[in-house]
């Protein structure tokens, strides 16, 4: 066999697996076995750059190897945007950055400048705020950041400020009320990492039988779910594997 007609066969191949493995409609295997590199490229457009732009995981990979060449850039970036121009956005951006960095005192401080005038109780700078605030390791003010949010904005939604209050409640060693919040947060989070933390609780707390349940839910859920879900939850997946066998 010529080596193209072989390379053809091993694509062919592999988007044959990939279209098993992610439940592609069957017509595509159909195509593929008998279209060799037409097919290829008409499955590679129409169903896998599809999915690798929805993917975390994949928009991760890129961003990490700029961040590789030119660690700096997006924190020059933010940095120039805010000597331009000293506005509300720009300082969100900076903080941002920061908190990505890991530098959560810095990210708190631009928040803080943020939140002035009209912005005072923007709903998105006060959950970065707490997000910095508990990155620190300062979970009652985390806590109160977002009680007073809430309080301001009270049909403001986020899952992510949601899980951020469970965990500061639970780092304050409240564990009745931050079980409460992980069981009322858990069936509607889109990943797996509220349910994860919640069965930890659980195990903290003693319910073992109940942590398990949780763990078997989680288990069950990614295998009914597409493969860049189970990519990018892997190490909740993996933590219920674990704590599943144990």
């Amino acid at each position: 066999m010529s080596p193209i007609l072989l390379l053809g066969a091993v694509l062919q191949i592999a988007c044959a697996v990939h279209a098993i493995r992610t439940g592609r409609p069957m017509y595509w295997l159909f195509l593929l076995l008998i279209g060799s590199y037409i097919a290829v490229v008409i499955y590679v457009i129409a169903e896998v750059v599809p999915e690798m732009r929805n993917s975390a995981g994949a928009r991760r990979i890129v961003r990490n190897a700029r961040d590789t060449i030119d660690p700096e850039r997006r924190s020059r970036d933010a940095s120039a945007r805010l000597e331009l121009a000293d506005t509300a956005d720009n300082r969100r951006r900076l903080a941002e950055e920061r908190l990505e960095r890991g530098d959560f005192a810095a990210a708190e401080a631009q928040y803080k400048g943020a939140l002035q005038g009209l912005y005072r109780t923007d709903p998105h700078l006060m959950l970065g705020l707490a997000r910095a605030q508990f990155g620190q390791g300062h979970a009652r003010e985390a806590r109160d950041t977002l009680d007073a949010l809430i309080a301001a904005n009270p049909d403001f939604r986020s899952s992510e400020g949601h899980l951020l209050y469970a965990r500061a409640l639970e780092a304050m060693g409240d564990l009745p009320a931050a079980l409460h919040e992980y069981e009322a947060l858990a069936p509607e989070y889109p990943g797996e990492e509220g349910r994860a933390r919640h069965a930890q609780l659980l195990q903290r707390d003693g319910q073992h039988d109940k942590a398990r349940e949780v763990y078997t839910d989680i288990l069950r859920r990614s295998r009914l779910a597409p493969a860049y879900y189970q990519r990018d939850q892997r190490e909740w997946i993996d933590l219920a594997k674990r704590e599943s066998r144990s």
